[in-house]
Order: structure tokens, then C-alpha cells, then sequence
């Protein structure tokens, strides 16, 4: 996991000589992952509805009591969420394998292929103009475009969406300290962003304002310095040094939040064959200015170890005394779909601990368009 930290701030410094090249094998690869995620969610909701359906009927006739039902829904329920974390984590593992593929230079360009359908080509790619018999398929935003005339109505649209990943370092702010002092590791401390925005231009004849606004799923990871782990002490939460060597000591928060971003884009209006203009996103310089608030999910702590010669993961679920709501501010500035990805979180991470600690993060995000 270092390594991939370490050559994200190689990205940030030299992203804009290499984002000029649209790697769709990545974007696709991710989209993927993303929709197993949503349907892996939407799944277990369903499975999780018919059980307590099935508990109302059992309570309406008499089987069971109602305290017995509320314990078999909760018992349903923690199965569920369960469930939805332990396959959620194989996907998040894939996407990190992804992330560093792309880094190692595995993962390569998609290459355009045609083929016969009915008379009408598929191309699997992405430009500005395709013939009237072909059908475009974007494998980054996997959006499709029916001839030449549907992709212009809807590129050309003031609304348009996309899919969002980001991912780079994070750590705590605490007043009197810097990141050299930090009680966390700077480069084993990260952050994961994904999720779905929408882009809105303001004004109807000018394409430098947009409103960009949507969902995202925020992981944030901090692993303590010096062999420590997080103890709730009452009301206050506090590192303690291991009694054993820690191999991971880990600390994961997961939120809901929504984002949105006063948008500007430097990408110039276009003018079509038949002379009338037009306007594209995402196509040059673009910076975003705003913020987000959401609800805090869940949190974990994930201690691996050895003990007696055996391999020990412990997780530990709990608040760990972390405030249930998150909002701040964040910005990006970046070239096409990537951009350097800044936030800050004006709330406290620990909601009673005596001094504030607030996250920051800075990575690298993407917006497929």
C-alpha cells in the first residue's frame, strides 16, 4: 500500500503531462467494480426486506412476540450489513490491485474494435464525430450514442453525469503539530472516494460555470505511529502503544456524503458542420470550488499480528467516540477527467476529544465523463 501512495504523489506532479491519454481499460475496469458494489448493496437489501416481511407475517399470527420480532430483525439486519461489508471488501481489494496496475503501466489503452451488426458498426471508444449507421460506446462512462446526431443532442446537454473515483493520502490536522510529528503515518494513511455526479451548466450560452453535485462513498483510513492502536476511554478516545507488534494497526471510517462543487471549465465552445454551436465538458482546464456533508456509516478497527505462531486479525467495531456527521470543504484542479484532489473537514473527527483533530486528505480523482 505504500508504494501506491508513493507514486500517487508521483502522479501529482506530473499529471499534466500524462493525462492527455484516455486510459478506458482503467475507467472501465472501475466502472465495473463500482455497479458489483450497487448491486451487491441492492441484493442483500432485498434478501434483508423479505426476512422481515416474512418476521410482520410470523408476529400478525401469533407465532412469535414482539420482542422476539425486534430481536430477529435486528439479528437480520446485522446479518445483512455483515454480508454487504465482508463482499464490499473483495471489491475494494480488486480496486486497489487496479490502482496499482495502472501505476506499474499494466493496465493498457483499449484499442478500437469494429464490428458487424445488422450493418451498423459498434465502436468501442470515444470521439467527438461518428457516422449516422454507428453506435459509439463510451467504456468510460459506458454511455452509448445511436449515430452522430444522438451523440451531439446528448454531449451537448447542460446536464450530464459522471462517474467519480478518487484516492491519495490522508491524515489529521491537531493544533500544535505537523505532519513530521503526526501521530499517523503519512504514507500508510489513505483515502477512497467513488460515487455519481451530476454536471449542470448555469448559464445556457456560456460553458465556463457549472454546478457539479452528487453521492458519494468516502472511506477514510489512518494507521497510527509508533506500534499503537485506538482505545475508547468513556467519552474520550485515546492512542495506547500494543502490548504485541502490530503487522497493520488501522483505523476506517466510512460516510455517506454528498458533494457540490461550483465548477469552473475552460473547455471552448464547439461548432458542428452544420455551423451551430455546440458545448463539450471535461475536455480542458477545470477547476472545482465547494464542499460536502453527509452521515458517518460505520467505523472499524483492523489490528493483524502474530500470537503463539499464528496469525491474528482482529476487528473491532464500534463509534470509537467519531462524530456521526462529516462536512467540509474541498477543491480540484485538473486537466480533462483527472484532476489533484484536496478536502478538509471542518467538523472534529473525535466528537469529546480535548483537542480538535480534523482529516485532510489529498490524492488524485478522476471524473469519467
Amino acid at each position: 500500500m505504500q508504494k501506491i501512495i508513493f507514486y500517487t504523489i508521483v502522479l501529482l506532479i506530473g499529471f499534466i503531462s500524462q493525462v492527455a491519454a484516455q486510459e478506458n481499460s482503467f475507467e472501465s475496469r472501475a466502472k465495473k467494480i463500482s455497479k458489483r458494489i450497487d448491486s451487491i448493496v441492492k441484493v442483500e437489501k432485498e434478501i434483508l426486506k423479505g426476512q422481515i416481511l416474512v418476521i410482520d407475517k410470523n408476529l400478525e399470527e401469533g407465532i412469535i412476540t414482539k420482542n422476539e420480532a425486534m430481536t430477529l430483525k435486528q439479528e437480520a439486519a446485522d446479518e445483512s450489513a455483515k454480508n454487504i461489508e465482508n463482499k464490499v471488501v473483495i471489491e475494494q481489494q480488486k480496486l486497489e490491485t487496479l490502482i496499482q496496475d495502472k501505476i506499474n503501466g499494466l493496465v493498457q489503452y483499449d484499442t478500437i474494435k469494429r464490428s458487424k451488426n445488422g450493418g451498423t458498426s459498434i465502436v468501442i471508444g470515444n470521439s467527438d464525430e461518428i457516422g449516422e449507421d454507428h453506435t459509439q460506446i463510451n467504456v468510460g462512462s459506458l454511455k452509448v450514442y445511436h449515430g452522430n446526431k444522438d451523440l451531439q443532442e446528448k454531449k451537448s446537454r447542460r446536464t450530464t453525469s459522471q462517474f467519480v473515483f478518487a484516492a491519495g493520502l490522508n491524515n489529521i490536522i491537531t493544533a500544535g503539530e505537523n505532519f513530521e510529528n503526526s501521530d499517523y503515518r503519512v504514507w500508510g494513511s489513505h483515502f477512497y472516494e467513488w460515487g455519481t455526479t451530476y454536471n449542470t451548466r448555469i448559464f445556457k450560452n456560456n460553458n465556463l460555470l457549472h454546478a457539479k453535485y452528487g453521492l458519494s462513498v468516502m472511506y477514510n483510513n489512518l494507521r497510527p505511529t509508533d506500534n499503537r492502536f485506538f482505545l475508547k476511554n468513556g467519552q474520550q478516545t485515546e492512542l495506547q502503544t500494543g502490548s504485541v507488534n502490530f503487522d497493520e494497526s488501522r483505523l476506517r471510517n466510512v460516510y455517506l456524503v454528498a458533494p457540490i462543487h461550483l465548477e469552473f471549465d475552460f473547455t471552448p465552445k464547439k461548432t458542428n458542420k452544420e455551423g451551430n454551436t455546440y458545448f463539450r465538458t471535461h475536455e480542458s482546464l477545470r477547476l472545482g470550488i465547494g464542499g460536502y456533508g453527509g452521515v458517518r456509516v460505520k467505523t472499524k478497527q483492523i489490528l493483524k499480528y502474530e500470537r503463539e505462531g499464528d496469525n491474528v486479525k482482529d476487528k473491532q467495531k464500534g463509534d470509537f467516540n467519531v462524530s456521526n456527521y462529516i462536512y467540509g470543504l474541498s477543491a480540484y484542479l485538473g486537466y480533462k477527467e483527472t484532476s489533484v484532489y484536496v478536502k478538509y473537514d471542518i467538523n472534529p473527527l473525535f466528537k469529546n476529544n480535548a483537542v480538535d483533530q480534523n482529516n485532510i486528505s489529498l490524492g488524485v480523482r478522476f471524473d469519467f465523463n
